[in-house]
C-alpha cells in the first residue's frame, strides 16, 4: 500500500521515492515538477545531499516506501521543499523508531521543524507496533534541544557529543498528540 502525504497546517510531507532520490542526487531538480513542486536553489542543501545515498540504499531494499524512511518537507503556500525528515527504518524489536529532520537555513526558526516532527511522530504512533520514538542531537544544538523538549521528548542519555531522547506513546497521549 502506498504511503500518502501528510498534511499539516503549513506543510505537506511527501515520501521520497527512488525516482526522486536518484534524480536529486544526480542534480536534477526538475523531477520535483512531476510532483507539482517548485524547485528552489536552496534545497536540497548539502546536508540533504549527504543523506540521499542513505535514503536510496534504504528504498532499494523495499518494494515501495513504507513511511518509515525519509519525507520531503514542502511549504503548502508555494509548493517548495524546505527540508527532509523521517525515520531511520521501521520499528525495532522493542517497537522503537528513530526520527531525524533537517530544514534549510533560509526557513529555520519558523517552527517548521517542530511541525514536521510532531506530524511524523503522530503518524508513527498510529502504527500499533510503534511504542516509542527516539532522537538524538549534538549537545551544542540549542534549537534541536528546544524542539525535542517542545515535542515532549525526555532526555535519556548523553555523552561528550550527543544527547539522546525518547518519547513513549503513553507520554505522547498525555501531551495531547492527535493519536
Amino acid at each position: 500500500m502506498p504511503t500518502h502525504p501528510i498534511h499539516t497546517e503549513r506543510l505537506i510531507l511527501i515520501p521520497f521515492t527512488l525516482e526522486v532520490s536518484h534524480a536529486l542526487l544526480a542534480g536534477d531538480k526538475s523531477i520535483l515538477t512531476k510532483y507539482s513542486l517548485t524547485p528552489t536553489p536552496y534545497w536540497p542543501d548539502q546536508e540533504s545531499m549527504d543523506t540521499l545515498p542513505k535514503i536510496i540504499k534504504r528504498l532499494e531494499q523495499l518494494p515501495e516506501p513504507t513511511g518509515f524512511e525519509s519525507w520531503m518537507i514542502v511549504l503548502r503556500r508555494n509548493a517548495t521543499a524546505i527540508g527532509d525528515a523521517g525515520f531511520k527504518g521501521g520499528p525495532n524489536e522493542e517497537g522503537t523508531v528513530d526520527i531525524g529532520y533537517s530544514i534549510i537555513e533560509q526557513e529555520k526558526q519558523r517552527g517548521y521543524g517542530l511541525e514536521t516532527a510532531r506530524a511524523l511522530t503522530e503518524w508513527a504512533f498510529r502504527h500499533p507496533q510503534v511504542k516509542a520514538v527516539t532522537a538524538n542531537c549534538f549537545i551544542e544544538n540549542a534549537a534541536s534541544i528546544r524542539l525535542l523538549e517542545k515535542l515532549g521528548m525526555q532526555e535519556v542519555n548523553r555523552d561528550e557529543e550527543m544527547i539522546y531522547w525518547r518519547l513513549t506513546q503513553s507520554a505522547a497521549r498525555k501531551a495531547s498528540f492527535n493519536l
